[in-house]
């Protein structure tokens, strides 16, 4: 369904682009296109799928599992040593024999004390073909539990990670997609620079032309002076030099984004920039507490302290010594016929502690100990240093994005200034009332304020999309940024 939708905004876009002339694109429109068809999209769904089913096979670790195993057909055909228990003597006899067994198992893994109970079903046939004998030993029924003692306990600490690691992945999937919004307001705003350089390269080019032939009407009636009109026609050439190089500028800028949105057909396509600015100021504590809240910055932390407890409570359980307990009991038989084995059955059990401890290791497990005590402090003194520069990072970026609404204002308002102040300055010089430098300057003016308002709006946009990564959260919306999971696994 993903997919679907993806090809349908695609295919709408490109189709609107054949029938119109000039295909009108906002910096939204081209931000949803890249969420559903870049290739940084896609990875970053790839990503989250590979975190969603590790989620999902460590939560099928915490279910029963069926399994069954055996061994079939297991021909044996050779001489085997054989010790008379009366002398001791031994003697090779010859052995011809086939063996069959099969066992079908009920297992639980137990993660608060890390022991496995099983319920196990077992059957074994042996076949001696030199004396024309058959045995088969059942079991029907047999309860095993193995319980090691004072050992590490891996599932008990996967237990408290994994949901942890998966909650982080869904958030690293929100991060991924606003910073897939970031790339686009990147690429948009650089496009958005090169077609307004080039339309006003065209502009001025017009322009020259129109007042080149103007003053050379002049120069002949004894109006304007030579040099007037050479600066003029110098002033035309530069506008065409500029008109073909911000057309190669501007064209390398449409490549670079309508590749990352993965859009073939885009010759008629013309960007339109966000010229509303909402009217916003951000609280520093309510940006603070969205941070802390929505993203990853927390559960990231929370991860790095389970794994170095994880680290010291291992070096600990791997030092001294060390047992494990196992115990089964149920019912066995032997008989030479196969109902005979499930018949008149006897009682099976068996109970037993192995154990291990090391006399003397030099110290190394004693080291290991001290060594994740001292690593588990160091985690925790990062994690401390890094939520300090984490929060004030974060007071920072919100002081810096409250000061550009009123700055893209003040920028707009100099660019209409300079716009009309260009224009008068063009009047001006048909009347003969200034020189063509004076004319030059005005337009240079007019624009570095036109570049001086793209940039102050990309400023502004990468700021907010900035700040909307870092808590996602939708400030102009007042929601957070929500995903449907269940869509992108299906």
């Amino acid at each position: 369904m993903q997919f679907k939708i993806k090809k349908i905004l695609v295919l709408v876009f490109v189709a609107c682009c054949n029938i119109c002339s000039a295909q009108k694109l906002t910096m939204e429109q081209a931000i949803r296109i890249a969420q559903e068809n870049s290739y940084d999209a896609l990875l970053a769904k790839y990503s989250y799928m590979a975190s969603y089913w590790r989620f999902r096979s460590f939560k099928a670790q915490l279910l029963p599992s069926v399994n069954l195993s055996g061994g079939l057909a297991n021909f044996d055909h050779s001489l085997v040593a054989v010790r008379n228990y009366e002398d001791g003597q031994v003697a090779y006899v010859n052995n011809n024999s086939m063996t069959n067994s099969m066992t079908l198992s009920l297992d639980q893994k137990i993660a608060a004390t890390g022991g496995t109970v099983s319920l196990q079903s077992y059957l074994y046939r042996l076949d001696q073909f030199s004396y024309d004998e058959t045995t088969y030993n059942s079991q029907p029924l047999r309860i095993s539990y193995i319980q090691p003692l004072r050992a590490y306990n891996s599932l008990k600490w996967e237990k408290k990670t994994a949901p942890v690691e998966y909650q982080i992945a869904q958030k690293e999937y929100v991060a991924a997609m606003e910073n897939v919004a970031i790339r686009v307001i990147s690429l948009f705003f650089n496009v958005l620079s090169a077609q307004s350089n080039y339309k006003q390269s065209v502009a001025t080019q017009k322009d020259r032309e129109a007042l080149y032939e103007m003053s050379k009407k002049r120069l002949d009636l004894g109006i304007n002076q030579k040099s007037d009109v050479l600066q003029l026609e110098l002033s035309l050439l530069n506008a065409r030099v500029a008109v073909k190089k911000n057309k190669l500028e501007l064209d390398d800028m449409m490549y670079n984004l309508f590749s990352y949105l993965k859009v073939t057909d885009y010759e008629n396509a013309e960007l339109l920039p966000p010229v509303t600015v909402p009217d916003m100021l951000l609280g520093v504590d309510d940006v603070l507490q969205k941070a802390i809240l929505n993203s990853s910055h927390t559960l990231e932390q929370k991860k790095q302290m389970l794994d170095a407890e994880a680290t010291l409570a291992q070096a600990k359980a791997n030092r001294g010594l060390r047992m494990t307990l196992s115990a089964e009991m149920g019912f066995t038989q032997s008989a030479s016929k196969f109902a005979e084995a499930y018949r008149n059955l006897r009682d099976n059990e068996i109970v037993g502690l192995t154990l291990s401890l090391p006399v003397f290791d030099w110290g190394v497990s004693r080291g290991r100990v001290k060594m994740a005590k001292a690593q588990l402090e160091v985690t925790r003194t990062q994690i401390e240093q890094s939520h300090q520069d984490y929060v004030q990072e974060l007071r920072k970026k919100v002081m810096q994005f409250n000061m550009q609404p009123s700055q893209c204002k003040d920028a707009q308002r100099a660019q209409d200034i300079a716009e009309e102040r260009y224009e008068i300055t063009r009047r001006l010089f048909e009347k003969g009332s200034i020189s063509v430098t004076e004319l030059n300057t005005a337009q240079q003016e007019k624009e570095s304020a036109n570049a001086q308002y793209i940039g102050q709006l990309q400023t502004f946009w990468t700021d907010y999309y900035h700040l909307q990564k870092a808590t996602l959260y939708d400030w102009v919306n007042k929601r957070d940024l929500e995903v449907d999971f269940d869509k992108i696994v299906k």
